[in-house]
């Protein structure tokens, strides 16, 4: 048996050996890039590549080796590739991704369009954002404020993007992709639910309670002590007007003070939430493909082959710039069964060259990319 001590030496000989290969191959893949640079050539032939591996693979002396064979160059092709978006980028290819940089949104003499009534969530994140200078549109459903922000019936939409209780809000994030619409900005506000009812009454009349989903949940447990029923409506605060014109002790609901206020309800319990820290991230949306010069957050989305490794290739981009991923979720592409559109936030900034080298390689290399916002 050979001792330790040899063969690890021997290894790191190799090692080293291994590392002025690597480096002179990247060498030459500059000389590849800026051949592409020259005729326009994209920088991803995947045709080729898949070639290259199938050739480098059949090489090796067992199947064992052969998997890491293949395993060993795809990472090399991958990091090829990077490179070769930097020096794009570094040329001017792909170095202006299309935002106006602007100081701050403006909150004077501006329309903001928010789904529910007077008394919801989203109407409390919308004057707290904008002030008492603004004008503001109350709509039914989350496409709507999109539809008015798109069609310019609007200049904003305040929209809830996610609970820190009860998660995303999906419907927002499909209608993300639906419209061209930008985030520009996002504003958290503290969730507080009450349970209301009637004048007079008490929670020992309580039957059956009714609210938005999301509230249900954030509050399931304080419900499920009770034993209410539970009926859905799409907001808290039409939950809470819907009460009022009852006139029904047996029947509450779940909104905020400041509903209860606005259609005269008592207040029966305050922090019926099951987690005092409760938030709801609200997004700012605009037409104008806009970013604040202090924005530091890009979100986007895209969809991939359905190939094994691709959502690690597609993440590969941001980790391989330094840039940190803060959220990734994925949802259900509608057309294609069993495939799924993923939304990625990262930290970064639309004039950042590393951030528009990871845009860059995933636009490149995914499909259906969209940058949704930077904020």
């Amino acid at each position: 048996m050979r001792d330790l001590q040899d063969s690890r030496k021997e290894i790191d000989i190799i090692d080293e050996q291994i590392i002025r290969l690597f480096e002179k191959r990247m060498d030459i893949c500059k000389d590849v890039a800026a051949y592409k640079l020259h005729t326009g050539k994209p920088v991803l032939d995947r045709k080729r590549e898949l070639d290259k591996l199938k050739t480098l693979k059949a090489q090796a002396s067992n199947k064992f080796y052969g998997h890491g064979v293949e395993e060993l160059f795809e990472q090399i092709m991958s990091m090829s590739r990077k490179m070769q978006y930097k020096l794009l980028t570094e040329e001017g290819v792909n170095s202006d991704i299309g935002f106006d940089i602007v100081d701050d949104l403006p909150k004077e003499d501006v329309t903001v369009a928010y789904q529910g009534i007077p008394g919801a969530y989203s109407q409390q994140a919308a004057t707290e954002y904008f002030g008492d200078k603004s004008s503001y549109v109350n709509v039914s459903t989350f496409r709507e404020a999109m539809k008015y922000v798109r069609d310019g019936k609007a200049d904003y939409a305040v929209l809830p993007f996610e609970n820190s209780s009860a998660g995303i809000v999906t419907d927002v994030y499909d209608l993300l992709v639906e419209f061209h619409n930008y985030i520009v900005d996002t504003f958290d506000v503290k969730i507080e639910h009450c349970l209301c009812g009637i004048k007079g009454s008490k929670i020992e009349d309580i039957k059956d309670v009714y609210s938005h989903p999301q509230a249900f949940m954030q509050s399931n447990a304080f419900i499920e002590e009770h034993g209410w029923g539970k009926v859905n409506l799409a907001n808290t605060a039409i939950s809470a007007r819907y009460i009022s014109e009852q006139s029904d002790k047996s029947r509450g609901c779940i909104a905020s003070a400041n509903a209860a206020k606005i259609y005269g309800l008592d207040i029966l319990h305050k922090g019926i939430n099951f987690n005092a820290t409760n938030t709801t991230k609200f997004i700012i949306i605009s037409r104008n493909k806009i970013a604040r010069r202090n924005a530091d957050l890009i979100c986007i989305s895209f969809e991939m082959p359905h190939e094994s490794g691709t959502l690690y290739q597609m993440l590969s981009h941001i980790i391989y710039n330094d840039l940190n991923m803060t959220r990734i979720e994925s949802r259900p592409v509608p057309e294609k069964k069993w495939e799924y559109r993923f939304y990625v936030e990262f930290e970064g900034k639309s004039t950042q060259a590393g951030a528009i080298n990871a845009l860059s390689g995933i636009n490149a290399e995914s499909i259906n990319m969209r940058i949704l916002g930077n904020y």
